[in-house]
């Protein structure tokens, strides 16, 4: 986030479904000081997109994403209701406005095979 140690993040953890089945669980980390009334907004949106239009940010972009995999940690396999020997994919993204300053820092698991992750240009 481009953050100095000690300074205040808001994150969201959501689970995703899709018929009622878990594929995904995403933890979205914002800086807290720039967006003083985002916890708000994500309280009465249903996207992260349109909370961040509610508190200014009209657009922003994907400056990256890192895909991983990895096992399970702590509570994961049961949310995602997956066994725990099964990997999770993982992506990590990080947002940016018009000006190029971090948005969002995201971390999302997803459980295998339920998902794939496509990238188009």
């Amino acid at each position: 986030l481009g953050l100095r140690a000690g300074a205040r993040v808001l994150r969201l953890d959501r689970l995703g479904l899709a018929d009622e089945r878990p594929v995904s669980l995403g933890s979205h980390h914002f800086p807290a000081a720039r967006y003083p009334h985002l916890l708000e907004a994500l309280r009465d949106s249903a996207t992260v997109t349109a909370a961040l239009a509610r508190v200014g940010v009209n657009d922003y972009r994907r400056q990256q994403t890192r895909v991983t995999a990895r096992m399970p940690q702590g509570n994961e396999a049961e949310l995602l209701r997956m066994p725990r020997n099964r990997p999770l994919l993982v992506t990590e993204s990080i947002n940016v406005d018009a000006a190029g300053a971090v948005v969002e820092f995201g971390i999302t698991r997803y459980p295998t095979p339920r998902v794939q992750i496509v990238f188009e240009p």
